[in-house]
């Protein structure tokens, strides 16, 4: 009886307790997309913004001025976006050939840059999974609750207010869950978008830097 008990104390609470965890994943999950979106575009170059500092950055190479160059990539407008951050670590590293140089700043760009946006991408998606299972405990612990209320029931019945209340416990904590998922997912998806085209752009203009710079010590 005392286990009874203790287990029905337990589903009592669990209600409120999934409220609590899906009002904890959707702003976990908001503060990821947030977090995820200003570091994408903090990253990203637009084509007119890119297109000014490649032709500046192909003046300084051809003339050699690899000071200049990374003077150019530390300017307030350049140094926080992805393609110069890597222009400004491939000049410390020139004189060690220019596939090692490749090689490194490749792997600097998929281990630190790409790896941490990718993190916060893994937890919108851990978000998106976890909002409906959440619904799903909570649609199952209302239903015990009112099954369980139906069976311990004396001969006047069980009372209609406590069922509608554990069944729309049941229908909410669901429908919460996936008020939750389905937003996060579409904004997951517009992140991919551009983060990939983030990466896409980051490997074009590595591909043009090195030409340059190979033509350029020649």
């Amino acid at each position: 009886m005392d286990t009874d008990r203790l287990i029905l104390w337990l589903l009592d609470i669990s209600g409120p307790g999934c409220y609590l965890a899906l009002l904890a994943c959707a702003l976990y999950g908001v503060y990821c997309v947030i977090v995820l979106w200003r570091k994408v575009m903090q990253k990203r170059m637009s084509p007119k913004l890119s297109a000014e500092f490649m032709e500046q950055l192909r003046e300084l190479i051809q003339n050699k001025d690899f000071d200049g160059v990374t003077a150019l990539c530390d300017t307030p407008r350049y140094w926080s976006k992805a393609f110069p951050q890597l222009v400004m670590l491939a000049m410390t590293r020139r004189d060690r050939g220019l596939a090692k140089c490749r090689q490194f700043v490749e792997e600097k760009y998929e281990r630190e840059m790409l790896a941490e946006m990718e993190y916060r991408y893994s937890w919108i998606i851990a978000m998106i999974k976890t909002a409906p299972m959440l619904g799903l405990l909570g649609t199952v612990t209302g239903m015990v609750l009112a099954f369980g209320k139906l069976s311990s029931a004396t001969g006047g019945g069980a009372d209609p207010q406590a069922l509608a209340g554990d069944i729309s416990l049941a229908l909410y904590t669901t429908a919460d869950g996936l008020v939750i998922a389905i937003p996060l997912t579409i904004l997951a998806g517009m992140i991919q978008t551009r983060l990939s085209r983030l990466t896409d752009a980051t490997a074009e203009q590595l591909n043009d830097f090195f030409q340059e710079l190979q033509d350029a010590m020649a």
